[in-house]
């Protein structure tokens, strides 16, 4: 019988890896979506930094558990970007609030993590200064960037760099820059058409980012990890904030519409609070 609940936990604790990096897969390409800050939400941001920092360190055991994480968040890329791509497309303000409402309920479980080393008043105040602060950014950010960059190798191994920055940075996105650039748009047509002329340097690029900058962000969470996660809550409140649908997408919208707009937060909330419930059941402890 021990057994058996073993088992059925090991399943549970893998299925739920994989739904995780789903969406941190999908969260990695959707504009004013960071992939790190999902990764932080569903508890997986931390362990994946302390192994990328120092790989040697029980590696199998290390790649068995991130695998299906892996899994997921190409499934996230490759399959989910099609409905998910569909969907902000014709109904935005539906995805969008979908999407936000599952952000805001595993906020308490980020919550949890900033402080279970302890907390002080001033990481409270440093988190709401770090949220208004990112939010301004990102508000003058999407005012003023828009550029055009060749299209080449090196330009898309820069794109693989700041695409793979939106997960060592949690609560930046790295979709947003693209757009500016102009990048955006050819990365995922490069995607749906399996374009390795665009895949493989973009796959070089985010890999030489993760692995140039994780073991610094390893060690800053050793010296400051209630200050880092405070500033990374603050981030990913701002990030959730400011992906909420502008006022021009609601014109023509009815009272049903606004009636599902409210259904589909209230799911988004309660699979996100659901979620950080599972990570309370079936965290583990890969050291």
């Amino acid at each position: 019988m021990e057994k058996e609940q073993q088992k059925s936990q090991n399943i549970g604790d893998w299925l739920l890896r994989v739904v995780k990096g789903m969406m941190i897969g999908s969260g990695a390409i959707l504009p004013g979506v960071s992939g790190g800050a999902l990764a932080a939400v569903f508890g997986l941001y931390e362990p994946i930094i302390t192994f990328l920092s120092n790989m040697t360190h029980n590696f199998m055991k290390h790649v068995f558990y991130f695998l299906p994480v892996g899994v997921g968040a190409l499934l996230g890329v490759f399959v989910l970007a099609y409905p998910l791509d569909y969907g902000l497309q014709h109904y935005p303000v539906l995805v969008l609030w979908a999407f936000i409402g599952a952000i805001v309920g595993t906020l308490p479980s980020l919550y949890r993590e900033a402080g279970k080393n302890g907390r002080k008043t001033g990481h409270i105040v440093l988190a709401v200064v770090t949220a208004i602060l990112m939010f301004l950014f990102l508000i003058w950010a999407d005012a003023n960037f828009n550029v055009q960059v060749e299209q080449n190798f090196f330009t898309w191994l820069m794109a693989g760099g700041i695409f793979a920055s939106g997960f060592v940075v949690p609560g930046l996105s790295p979709s947003n820059f693209l757009i500016y650039m102009n990048l955006y748009q050819p990365l995922t047509e490069g995607i749906r058409q399996l374009n390795f002329g665009i895949l493989i340097p973009v796959g070089i690029g985010a890999v030489l980012c993760v692995l140039l900058f994780s073991k610094a962000v390893r060690r800053l969470m050793d010296v400051a990890y209630a200050t880092i996660f405070h500033i990374i809550l603050g981030v990913v409140v701002a990030s959730t904030v400011i992906i909420a649908p502008p006022a021009e997408l609601y014109n023509g919208l009815g009272f049903l519409d606004y009636a599902l707009v409210a259904l589909l937060f209230l799911a988004g909330l309660a699979i996100g609070l659901w979620m950080g419930r599972l990570e309370d059941t079936y965290k583990t402890d890969i050291d």
